[in-house]
């Protein structure tokens, strides 16, 4: 499973969909075309499927999992009901914790911060508040970037779906668990700031 989290390019699909509350992406090879990952959110409770139909959207508290298509979970990522900040637990395929993210006060366009285990700080999350750019950054050193993939303007218009490109840049070790959390962060940029 570790192998799949080693891949340097990833294209996220978000499913389309009119009035859904879960949220649901397929995660692609962008060379080969072929789904890799799923993301999904199976547990939903009916307040919180009501809730996210509301402004209470942002609040509501999530557990999505990153799996192969095959079942085989690869990240857990949990967050209970956020009244002003957000604070995301971030688990292995084990259940056991390694990292989160913690949401930043004040930030324009969106920023968190992406923490270890010990709740340190290994790199943060910054977008840019006129569009749908972000990186991850450990200092001045850029170790990923997500960007909006543009799908049609019917698409776009009339459906919350969207799609991302998240680049890892090759100076990540291979098997490091910074990789694992960046592709769960790719997730809650827009449950966490985007919604």
């Amino acid at each position: 499973m570790s192998e799949l989290v080693n891949s340097n390019l990833f294209l996220v699909k978000e499913h389309v969909g009119l009035f859904k509350a879960a949220n649901n992406y397929d995660i692609y090879d962008p060379a080969s075309g072929e789904m890799i990952m799923q993301c999904r959110e199976p547990s939903l409770g009916l307040l919180t499927k009501l809730l996210r139909f509301t402004d209470f959207k942002r609040m509501t508290p999530f557990d999505v999992q990153i799996s192969t298509p095959g079942g085989e979970r690869i990240v857990r990522i949990q967050r209970g009901i956020s009244l002003f900040m957000s604070k995301v637990e971030v688990r292995d395929q084990d259940n056991v914790v390694i990292g989160g993210f913690q949401q930043r006060m004040l930030s324009i366009g969106g920023k968190f911060d992406v923490l270890d285990k010990d709740y340190q700080l290994l790199c943060k999350l910054e977008g840019q508040w006129t569009g749908w750019d972000f990186y991850f950054r450990n200092g001045k050193q850029d170790l990923a970037h997500v960007s909006k993939k543009w799908t049609g303007l019917g698409r776009e218009m009339f459906t919350s779906a969207d799609n991302y490109v998240l680049e890892i840049y090759q100076d990540v070790p291979k098997d490091d668990p910074v990789r694992k959390l960046i592709l769960a962060a790719v997730m809650c940029i827009d449950m966490v700031l985007k919604e």
